[in-house]
């Protein structure tokens, strides 16, 4: 005995196309993993871009250079003057015993910020001596042979007189400077000031001494 089964009919249209959906989301998914795995947010490499260091600025600007021919004129000396130079009168000491020989000098400081220039020769240096009101000495009166060193004075930097000046104690002037006989400044303790001058810049203070 046999069982006859009816024709198998055609499922609703509605069926296909769900099934149809269902297989378009699950391939649409897995193509969404893959990208996902593939292509991050943010890279197009795969790899993080990293970040720019706070400190780095976006565009860089050169650092300011010098040239050759600003540094050469930034380090040409200037002339020196009573603004950027000291001088000093000086002694070789403070009290002469009857028959020693006082020893002036002098001595020129750069107190600038810039090397400087001066013409340290003797035609340039005045060394004067004085007593009260009186002017008993000065160096030019009798000067032999001056001459002329043109100088740069680094900045910090000193410059001193040599040799020292030996003064004989005398009186200086002009028309006496041949004779043997010149006429002797008093001693006994007599105190006496000296000043000096280089290129017309007179020294501040004095070099006090005392003659015995």
């Amino acid at each position: 005995m046999s069982t006859n089964q009816g024709p198998r009919g055609r499922l609703p249209r509605s069926v296909y196309i769900k099934r149809r959906l269902w297989v378009l989301a699950g391939l649409i998914a897995v193509i969404a993993i893959i990208v996902l795995l593939i292509w991050r947010p943010g890279s197009s490499s795969g790899a993080e871009k990293p970040k720019q260091n706070a400190a780095q600025s976006e565009t860089s600007t050169p650092a300011p250079t010098t040239s050759a021919a600003e540094k050469e004129a930034s380090d040409e000396p200037v002339a020196c003057t009573k603004d950027n130079v000291e001088v000093v009168a000086k002694t070789d000491k403070t009290t002469y015993a009857s028959g020693e020989l006082p020893k002036l000098s002098l001595t020129i400081t750069n107190t600038g910020d810039a090397a400087c220039t001066i013409d340290a020769g003797t035609s340039q240096q005045v060394f004067t001596i004085t007593s009260g009101d009186d002017t008993y000495w000065t160096s030019t009166d009798c000067q032999v042979e001056p001459t002329n060193a043109e100088t740069t004075i680094k900045p910090g930097k000193s410059l001193t007189s040599e040799p020292a000046i030996e003064w004989d104690r005398t009186r200086s002037n002009p028309d006496t400077c041949d004779s043997d006989e010149r006429e002797p400044v008093p001693a006994d303790g007599a105190s006496y000031h000296l000043t000096t001058s280089i290129a017309g810049i007179e020294s501040k203070d004095t070099a006090q001494f005392a003659l015995y």
